[in-house]
């Protein structure tokens, strides 16, 4: 039997858990790659990406306060569809959260380059560590292994000092780029240069929808938080609805900031320009000390960021081991602190692991991005499952307006996923597929006493469906690198609608004939 999670948690905690998630690298890089696909529309893709994360974090709500479980987001599809969909959620979102730490450390280093260049190479515009980088990079994720080590609080107490220091700086750079505002860079070239597929782009390969992605921490410490039918719900909203405040503020200070005379042939290419967005515009209008406070914020929030994965990649992994489809060493939870330790140790190689091919901030985020939002969109198909296979289940934050909310959060979900691209989807969701491949092959080792191998596939053929039918229509549609565009638009948004819609009401009426839900000390 594993040890007993320690609910200690408060709202305060929790809400500052959320919000340091969301504050990592993505304020950081956004703002210049956003304005070079969408221009001053890009405050649209901010409204859409909030909007977007404000409902599916809302329907989690419901799934949070009812299970408050550690590492809820792998576990509540095994509860609602079997352990198969546990696998297969499991395995994205682990590599997800992992390389999401590496993410991190990678834009600490970035940033902390402007101080130290021997930290950062370039070579074809592509920004890699040296040597020393590495080992800068190497010496955060042995701080935040350390910081979760010992206790659940420990930790809490060390996000809630960064989060209330990371804070200041984004104000800062509001008040002074909006000091520096220039009404007319807004109407001086065009509104949305790229039209509609330039926002829709901007969502996913802009960064925004990385830079909201931090409900599944909430989440995955559910088990932690006391009074968690309160709790998680008013944290998971508030820190969505501040973040998209912020965001937008900052955007609107960002496109106003910039000199108006390097618009002479429009927004595009200025990610180039600005590769570091708020420090380069910083220095640009001569503001030294305002570039000194971005870059020690760049290396604090990231960092920030960073820690609050490494505590919720363990309890994912538990959670994943807890589910009979991986290794059961990992559902150990050490009794004098509550931590899953073997999942920490692992958390830490795999985090060590994505920093060593050396990338960049750039090549890192598509991938994890898109990995995170596929993991937010089976929320929706969890919840009108178990709404239908455990109807006795007590829920202290009921949903209203499923019917309506759960189809369109979904749609929406996988609408982001189709705008990250052809080379996104393609490798995203064809590993998906090899995985449910090597699942079959080994299934003999994975135990189905309480739901059969047939119930398990029957359940999960929605997904499998899903995917194969996005990697086809990602192909032909017009985000497709290197396809011939087959299906113009709007044809393909109104074919991901269907497939959206198809796959969600047969994902909620092929869910098990009742829940399989256990409690954290079931083996």
């Amino acid at each position: 039997m594993s040890g007993q999670f320690k609910k200690q948690l408060s709202l305060m905690d929790l809400t500052f858990i959320g919000l340091g998630a969301i504050f990592g690298s993505g304020w950081l890089f956004s703002a210049s790659h956003v304005a070079s696909q969408a221009g001053p529309a890009g405050i649209f893709s901010w409204l859409i990406g909030g909007f977007a994360v404000l409902i599916l974090g809302i329907i989690y709500c419901e799934l949070g306060a009812a299970l408050p479980r550690a590492g809820g987001i792998i576990r509540y599809p095994v509860f609602s569809h079997g352990p198969m969909q546990g696998y297969l959620l499991g395995s994205i979102t682990v590599i997800a959260f992992s390389s999401l730490i590496a993410i991190e450390v990678v834009a600490a280093r970035e940033y902390a380059a402007a101080w130290f260049p021997s930290l950062t190479t370039v070579n074809n515009g592509v920004r890699s560590p040296t040597i020393a980088g590495w080992l800068f990079q190497f010496a955060l994720l042995c701080f935040f292994f350390a910081l979760n080590y010992f206790s659940v609080k420990t930790f809490a107490i060390a996000n809630n000092i960064v989060s209330i220091l990371k804070f200041a700086v984004p104000l800062l750079v509001i008040v002074a780029l909006l000091y520096h505002f220039k009404p007319e860079n807004f109407s001086v070239t065009e509104f949305a240069p790229m039209g509609a597929r330039g926002v829709e782009s901007a969502v996913s390969a802009g960064g925004i929808i990385f830079a909201y992605l931090g409900l599944t921490p909430i989440i995955s410490v559910a088990s932690e938080v006391k009074r968690p039918q309160f709790t998680i719900p008013f944290a998971l909203i508030l820190s969505v609805l501040l973040a998209t405040v912020i965001y937008i503020v900052l955007q609107i200070a960002f496109l106003g900031a910039v000199p108006t005379e390097m618009l002479a042939n429009g927004w595009h290419g200025l990610s180039d320009k600005f590769p570091l967005p708020y420090r380069d515009i910083a220095m640009l209008l001569g503001l030294g000390w305002l570039a000194m406070l971005v870059v020690s914020d760049a290396i604090i929030s990231p960092s920030g960021c960073g820690n609050i994965y490494m505590a919720a990649t363990p309890r994912v992994i538990y959670a994943w081991s807890n589910s009979s489809t991986f290794f059961k060493i990992f559902t150990k939870v050490d009794t004098k602190s509550g931590i899953p330790r073997y999942a920490l140790w692992l958390t830490f190689f795999l985090s060590l692991f994505w920093t060593m091919p050396f990338p960049s901030w750039e090549k890192l985020i598509s991938v994890v991005s898109a990995a995170l939002v596929l993991s937010y969109a089976i929320a929706p198909v969890t919840v009108g499952a178990l709404r239908r296979n455990a109807p006795e289940l007590p829920r202290p934050f009921l949903v209203k307006g499923f019917s309506f909310l759960g189809p369109v959060s979904f749609i929406i979900a996988t609408f982001i996923v189709y705008w990250s691209g052809w080379n996104v989807v393609s490798w995203l969701l064809g590993s998906q597929l090899l995985l449910v491949i090597f699942y079959i092959i080994f299934k003999r080792f994975v135990p189905t006493h309480e739901v059969s191998f047939a119930q398990q596939l029957k359940s999960s053929a929605w997904l499998i469906c899903y995917y194969i039918l996005m990697i086809i229509v990602s192909y032909l549609g017009c985000f497709g690198q290197g396809a011939s565009h087959i299906i113009s638009e709007p044809y393909d948004t109104l074919l991901v609608t269907v497939i959206a819609l198809i796959c969600y009401y047969w994902g909620i009426h092929s869910g098990l004939p009742k829940a399989l839900i256990k409690e954290d000390n079931e083996a």
